[in-house]
């Protein structure tokens, strides 16, 4: 009778790994070692991991392998893996910071291998500060890219605070294509995560902006939109301060490069209503 259950469960945990993966377009299989020990490391590996519709994490604690199912043109491994990473988990490509790490439940603290690669021959000066120049340019290429976002973020206020919808209507279709184009994996692992969790709402509140001239309509998006841009430009390096700016009447925030209140969401009707709550720089 008991192996008939195992048999059971065997079956619908197989139809609900098939399951899952079947909702995955252009899904693509891997496996790699991920460190853990207990079946609470197993729901927070696999939760860390996984992203509705687009990667699938099933991760064996007895083996230690996981099996990566993931839509090979919106994510790769190493996001995978650094995502896991910042849930505490050591992988073979990627160290768990120590605070990360630190915070897991004593069974779960997993013995830490060395990671440290043996190397045969020391790099020259020259060839550390080559690959030191091309990381910080990396890095910076990464925060560059940021910038039409926010620049055209501040053109879309600037058109609310005038009531000028055909204007909004169009800073908002740049908005949205300035979010398109950027390449995640560029940028710094703290602003990836914050992509993540934003992009999505960016991209809706964006689209419905730019497909609606009614200003009303724009300004109860423009606080959602103001709220995922927020989160954005405090882990990135933007070039000036930038103002947080609080609406009592609407009980909402915006973003602006001025420290002088100019309210979108009431344009000249109550145009110093509200006050700055949060200097970013």
């Amino acid at each position: 009778m008991k192996s008939l259950k195992k048999i059971v469960m065997a079956i619908t945990l197989l139809l609900s790994f098939t399951v899952s993966n079947a909702q995955i377009k252009n899904a693509k299989t891997e496996t790699v070692k991920i460190f853990g020990n207990c079946g609470m490391c197993e729901t927070t590996i696999e939760k860390a991991g996984s992203l509705k519709k687009i990667a699938n994490v099933d991760w064996n604690k007895d083996t230690k392998m996981a099996t990566l199912t993931y839509d090979a043109k919106k994510t790769n491994q190493d996001e995978i893996l650094k995502r896991i990473a910042l849930a505490g988990y050591d992988s073979e490509k990627f160290l768990a910071p120590d605070a990360a790490y630190s915070k897991l439940p004593g069974c779960c603290q997993y013995d830490r291998e060395a990671k440290v690669a043996v190397k045969t021959e020391t790099k020259s000066e020259e060839t550390k500060m080559e690959m030191n120049d091309h990381s910080t340019m990396t890095e910076n290429q990464g925060t560059d890219q940021l910038k039409p976002v926010f620049d055209n973020y501040f053109s879309l206020k600037d058109a609310l605070v005038k009531t000028d919808s055909k204007t909004a209507s169009a800073k908002s279709k740049d908005f949205l294509t300035a979010i398109t184009v950027v390449k995640m994996e560029t940028l710094k692992m703290d602003v990836q995560m914050t992509w993540m969790k934003v992009y999505k709402d960016l991209t809706a509140d964006a689209k419905n902006i730019s497909e609606t001239q009614d200003i009303k309509k724009q300004r109860e998006l423009f606080k959602s939109l103001s709220k995922n841009t927020y989160e954005l430009i405090k882990v990135s390096k933007f070039t000036e301060p930038v103002y947080y700016q609080y609406c009592p009447m609407q009980d909402a925030n915006w973003l602006s490069k001025e420290n002088t209140v100019k309210n979108p969401y009431y344009g000249s009707q109550m145009l110093s209503c509200g006050k700055t709550v949060e200097t970013i720089k």
